[in-house]
Parts: structure tokens; sequence; C-alpha cells
């Protein structure tokens, strides 16, 4: 029974790598991509690794599995987060579908208010 539990877990966790590898070649922005890869890959990844736990059974292997999707579930949204941040910060070109750009007008203030602080401390 473990072994069908593991088998299921492997195809719908391997179904959903691939989501994610398709998503990185075919979606046409860098933060679609990054969501794509995000979000199915770390799922993939959890479920293949929940499968190794119930395929093996074994106190060290199932500990390190689920500390290793602890660490992925942990991680990868922050990584994400940080290179579209990055992305965004360097100029990046969108889709031409995307309609609204929300960060836009945060962002044009932040510097608007850096500017103002820069301004005010060079001429103390």
């Amino acid at each position: 029974m473990l072994e069908i539990i593991a088998g299921i877990l492997l195809i719908t966790g391997g179904f959903f790598v691939l989501v994610a590898a398709v998503g990185i070649l075919r979606l046409p922005d860098i933060l679609m991509r990054m969501h794509a890869s995000t979000k199915a890959g770390t799922l993939g990844a959890g479920l293949i690794l929940l499968a190794v736990a119930f395929l093996y059974a074994e106190i060290g292997i199932i500990s390190r599995a689920l500390a290793t999707i602890a660490f992925i579930l942990m991680t990868a949204p922050v990584a994400a987060h940080a290179i579209g941040r990055a992305a965004y910060h360097h100029g990046i070109t969108f889709w031409k579908g995307t309609i609204v750009d929300d960060l836009k007008d945060y962002y044009e203030k932040t510097r608007q208010t850096r500017r103002g602080s820069e301004k005010v401390s060079e001429e103390d």
C-alpha cells in the first residue's frame, strides 16, 4: 500500500515539476515565470520528497525529507520575491498584456522621499 501511495505522489510531483518547467519556457514575463517555478516547483519537489518519505519509512529519511520540505517552503517564496524585486528595480520590460503596475507609484514616491532627505542632509 505504501508503494502505491509513493507512486501516486511521485507521478503527481513529477507532473507539477513538468508544469513548472513548461511555465518557465512558455510564459512571456520574468515575473510570471518566477510565479510558475516557485508555486509548481515547490509543490512538485515537496510531493516527490513526501513520496521518498513514504517509500522508505525510516525515521532518518522521513526527518530529512520533512526538513527539506520545510526548508523549500520557507526559502522559495523569499528567493522569488528578492529576484522579482531586483528585476523590477533593474527595469525589466513587462509583458504587453500587463495592464496595471501597482508598484510604479509606490517606488516613485519612495524615490522622491529619498531624494528629499538627501537634499536636506547635503544642506546641513
